[in-house]
């Protein structure tokens, strides 16, 4: 297979027909990753050549200038091939598109170093931000020109292939507050080790081991940001506004998929009101996800990230994981009992769709903030 060179992505359709064209070759490894709990890392070096890696930086910076849309589109795409290839994949894609936004919305010059060396340099980006979130995890120790960094960011997506985990710590002042600083950690450092601990249901070919964090310096000119722990700050409002639309993508290309073996295995058998009902019941679910999604990119496309933005998107979420997981189950009781034999590929998706329960917000909190946005309350510390 020919990989088309980085200068051929500039086409808003090219990352979507890209991921399909590459699709076949990331479901190859996708059978063994999940049997053998295997990171997919034959399919990240695909990543790598194929110029997916820099899709989100700007095209002025030297990368395929995509979208969030088209992005999203691309991850959907990839999902029906190697769910766990485009999950993991989204966290680095999610890491590269909100330095992008910023750079264009908000001209943040800072943001230009990283961008240019996704794009030059092709390396990978994993985030840590589903363990630590708004209260930070891990600890920060205020030493001389520094601080000195210990912790354990558990679900790092692809650690294996990554090379600057973009995470934060703790900071514990004397007066008894805290903080959270915010900076990236070079996977190559001594510091930090990889513990392979990722034994789960679904998702398994992500590799989403923890990362070990023991006595890592990181310098004061390396801390992009800090922020009081336990409140919304307003970056966290643009990481959640641009990645969750991404994120769940991905379980919308696994129900997607899902439908597809389903009516396959279905056309095979003799139809009555009764699979007829279920093959409707699973396009109704199905369709209610695609709407919502698609309303989570509205509310990207809006430019404006704010706790509206956050509301809206995280109601999106919460309608895509409860419908693509609904849909999911549809399909499985259409195709029947040979659902549940892995040769045909619907028992995979029924436990990688499970995985969209998780991400934040969960479904207690959604609802939380929902309804304090709703009655006007404050959602400052409703995470």
């Amino acid at each position: 297979m020919t990989i088309p060179l980085r200068a051929e992505i500039r086409r808003k359709t090219d990352v979507v027909a890209l991921a399909r064209q590459l699709g076949p070759q990331f479901a190859e490894h996708a059978d063994d990753a999940d049997a053998n709990d295997r990171f997919v890392a034959a399919n990240f070096e695909t990543l790598k050549t194929s110029g997916l890696v820099e899709a989100a930086v700007p095209a002025e910076l030297g990368g395929g200038g995509a979208d969030v849309a088209e992005l999203a589109a691309m991850l959907r795409e990839m999902a029906g091939h190697c769910a766990s290839t485009a999950l993991a994949f989204a966290m680095h894609t999610h890491q590269v598109a909100i330095p992008a936004w910023r750079w264009r919305h908000q001209n943040l010059a800072a943001a230009e170093p990283l961008l240019k060396r996704v794009a030059n340099e092709r390396i990978l980006l994993l985030s840590s931000g589903g363990s630590d979130w708004i209260a930070g995890s891990g600890e920060a120790v205020k030493v001389d020109g520094g601080y000195r960094i210990s912790g354990r960011k558990v679900f790092t997506s692809g650690a294996a292939s990554g090379n600057l985990l973009m995470t934060g710590a703790v900071v514990h002042g004397e007066d008894g507050t805290q903080s959270v600083i915010h900076f990236g950690v070079p996977m190559s450092s001594p510091a930090v080790k990889i513990v392979d601990t990722w034994r789960t249901m679904g998702m398994r070919g992500t590799g989403s081991n923890d990362v070990v964090i023991d006595g890592l310096f990181v310098p004061d000119a390396s801390v992009a940001l800090t922020r009081k722990s336990g409140e919304w700050h307003p970056l966290f409002q643009i990481i959640s506004t641009i990645a969750f639309p991404l994120i769940y993508a991905v379980y919308l290309g696994v129900a997607e998929n899902a439908r597809e073996i389903a009516i396959g295995m279905a056309k095979k058998k003799r139809q009555t009101p009764h699979t007829l009902r279920l093959a409707g019941e699973m396009d109704t679910a199905l369709r209610a996800a695609q709407l919502a999604h698609r309303w989570m990119i509205d509310i990207v496309e809006r430019n404006a990230p704010s706790a509206d933005s956050v509301n809206e998107v995280m109601i999106g979420r919460s309608l895509v994981a409860k419908n693509a997981i609904h849909a999911v189950e549809l399909a499985m009781e259409l195709a029947g009992g040979a659902s549940f034999y892995r040769a045909n590929g619907l028992e995979r998706c029924f436990r990688d769709v499970q995985g969209a329960r998780f991400h934040p917000l969960q479904a207690g909190p959604q609802a939380e903030y929902a309804g304090a946005m709703a009655l006007g309350v404050s959602t400052a510390t409703i995470f």
